[in-house]
């Protein structure tokens, strides 16, 4: 048996906050704004996961009423909710995401961060995708404002 999830989710950029984007640090003036380190595309990418076993989003599983994840990196978000989908009997698949901002350029940083998702997620390097595109200066995220992503993930049933 195969599910399908989608995830979204978006931040604001800031002065004084590193800029992380799937597991990778970016030299940027400006950082996304949240509770953990903001990393919007490997937050799009676990509610993909999650939605797609029916397991809610990671605000019920993180909530950012909660210290603990006060800037928790996403990456060892992402391996929790990836073993907790273990336990309840499913492994992913693949995952395809894509990055919307106007700036920093993330092209040359592709494969990094494709390898970084990878391990996480038990998968080859090939089994996830990661691309980015503009906002042809349309909108907050055209106006620099912040950055979004949006991913889709399959899931495979082990049971």
């Amino acid at each position: 048996m195969f599910r399908i999830g989608t995830g979204f989710d978006i931040h604001r950029l800031v002065p004084g906050r590193r800029l992380v984007l799937c597991g990778v640090e970016f030299e940027f003036p400006f950082g996304l704004f949240g509770h953990s380190d903001a990393d919007a595309p490997t937050h799009a990418l676990m509610d993909a996961l999650l939605g797609a076993a029916a397991l809610g989003d990671i605000g019920h599983l993180f909530p950012d009423t909660d210290p603990e994840w006060e800037g928790a990196d996403s990456i060892r978000l992402l391996e929790a909710v990836v073993a907790l989908l273990r336990r309840k009997g499913w492994r992913v698949a693949n995952a395809d995401l894509t990055i919307l901002a106007e700036a920093p350029k993330i092209a040359p940083r592709v494969q990094e961060m494709r390898e970084r998702l990878a391990a996480p997620l038990g998968v080859p390097v090939d089994a996830v995708s990661v691309k980015a595109t503009t906002m042809e200066k349309l909108g907050p995220i055209g106006a620099r404002e912040g950055i979004a992503a949006q991913a889709v993930a399959l899931l495979e049933s082990v049971s």
